[in-house]
């Protein structure tokens, strides 16, 4: 939107204080993606409970998690467009709104398909919700403020999956498994009030043209990609319908990718993807480490169960602990990269994530708690400062009038990455599995799928390397003027 240059956002040039919209409208975004991802790690810790309710087994519930990640994935190309067209504060409010009535009728549901029909309404609202709340950050806040903003931004990935199953427990033990959904409408009404309060005004382009060709090719062929990649982590491996969708969401991608460069008014401008540091952290070095890091959550819990035999409970006080050390980096992440810049910091954080996956190899029956602790803690400090740097660096030179674009881009890339990464690990556990011999999962298998999602990372931090010495320089104070060319 062009209408928006950094020369005319409010504050761009004040001193290092942060003023009280720089403070604030972070943190009102940061709730409302706390809403969505507390709703996501809620669930798991219900499903016997609407199972039984449903009359169905608790496996045919995973069509409400399936259908959530399709509308998810196919409404995201979109928001960028919604955003522009109809201004970004109001598609935000209309997000969280759309949420929220949505949760209601999930927690109202007496029936699989009405449950499945809710949530497939809740993904439209989650679609729209993370990349416009990025873009509204990134058009309110002062450059000098903008790396707190980001690390406010990643704070309710890191929190909610340390409450999210505890409190879905309780509610499902002492109330019921309804109250798992209702209590998103509080939470959503004072996010809506914050968000009238706090965040400004941004006028529409009424004469947005709408590619409609541009949004079948591009939604459809991602909702394809990611159903195809969760499906084959299911071992779908002889499923027709897979594999025809993997070759529509690689195919249809392509095809796209070329119709959104050639368009006049395409649904996604592509011009972010000429900014080095933009491509490098979405397409080049950021789809490998978020790979990594995107497979840890999902080897974990398996290996201390599976691997390690451990019980439920030992299990998620482990996690805890790893998702504890990425909250704990929060405070330091922004002077890290004020001190030493955006290159070193995620080239030598790049090569500490990998050292720190490859150490939970040295996990064993007889390692002391105190250095599984460490270790996960560890792990989960050099997590957090990896994904916030990248997070903050792929907005660094891209000019506002492609930073709707280029938040629904950015987007797309880490929910490709991340069912990437729960793929990759699930294929490399069966196969090591498979050429060892083991009826079941053993301890060996999970110590080569570490290691080689710990060699992800390197190659990440290897690649990071192309980074100029000054990039995002203007964010970390050691350049006066942002790179806007296009301005």
């Amino acid at each position: 939107m062009s209408s928006h240059s950094h020369e005319e956002m409010p504050g761009n040039d004040r001193p290092e204080r942060l003023s009280l919209r720089d403070r604030l409208v972070p943190l009102t975004v940061a709730g409302a993606f706390f809403l969505q991802m507390m709703d996501t790690t809620i669930l798991n810790t219900s499903l016997p409970q609407m199972a039984r309710t449903f009359g169905v087994r608790p496996l045919d519930l995973s069509t409400g998690v399936t259908v959530y990640m399709l509308v998810f994935a196919a409404m995201l190309p979109l928001s960028g467009w919604f955003s522009e067209r109809f201004g970004a504060r109001r598609v935000f409010t209309f997000s969280v709104v759309l949420f929220c009535l949505s949760s209601v009728a999930c927690g109202l549901s007496s029936s699989l398909p009405a449950f499945v029909a809710a949530r497939a309404v809740q993904g439209f609202g989650a679609s729209m919700m993370t990349p416009v709340g990025r873009v509204i950050v990134l058009r309110s806040v002062a450059r000098s403020a903008f790396l707190q903003a980001m690390a406010t931004l990643t704070v309710p990935a890191l929190v909610a999956p340390l409450i999210g199953p505890l409190l879905g427990g309780i509610l499902t033990t002492w109330a019921s498994w309804r109250w798992n959904f209702f209590v998103n409408l509080p939470v959503g009404l004072l996010c809506v009030v914050l968000i009238h309060r706090f965040v400004p005004v941004f006028p529409p382009e009424r004469d947005r043209f709408f590619d409609r060709k541009g949004f079948l090719l591009s939604s459809s062929a991602l909702a394809s990609l990611l159903f195809a990649i969760e499906s084959l982590t299911r071992g779908s491996f002889t499923s027709v319908l897979s594999w025809a969708c993997l070759a529509w969401g690689l195919g249809g991608g392509a095809w796209a990718v070329a119709h959104l460069r050639r368009a006049r008014t395409p649904l996604l401008d592509l011009g972010p993807l000429s900014y080095p540091t933009f491509r490098l952290s979405t397409l080049g070095a950021g789809i490998w480490i978020r790979l990594a890091i995107s497979s840890t959550p999902f080897l974990l819990p398996l290996l201390f169960q599976v691997g390690l035999g451990l019980s439920p409970v030992v299990s998620g006080g482990y996690l805890a602990a790893y998702f504890a050390g990425n909250l704990a980096m929060k405070g330091a992440t922004t002077a890290a990269l004020r001190r030493f810049g955006f290159r070193p910091v995620v080239v030598w954080n790049g090569v500490l994530v990998g050292v720190s996956i490859l150490s939970l190899c040295l996990l064993g029956p007889r390692t002391a708690l105190a250095a599984t602790v460490v270790l996960l803690v560890l792990a989960g400090l050099v997590r957090s400062l990896q994904f916030t740097s990248m997070g903050t660096l792929v907005f660094a030179d891209v000019p506002d009038r492609l930073s709707a674009s280029a938040a629904t881009l950015s987007s797309i890339s880490q929910q490709v990455a991340m069912a990437l990464g729960v793929t990759f690990a699930a294929a490399i556990l069966n196969l090591s599995r498979q050429l060892s011999g083991h009826a079941g999962l053993e301890l060996s298998d999970f110590r080569i799928a570490l290691a080689a999602m710990a060699s992800f990372a390197f190659l990440a931090a290897w690649l990071f390397r192309k980074l100029p010495d000054g990039a995002g320089a203007v964010l970390t104070g050691h350049a006066p003027v942002r790179p806007d060319s296009d301005e």
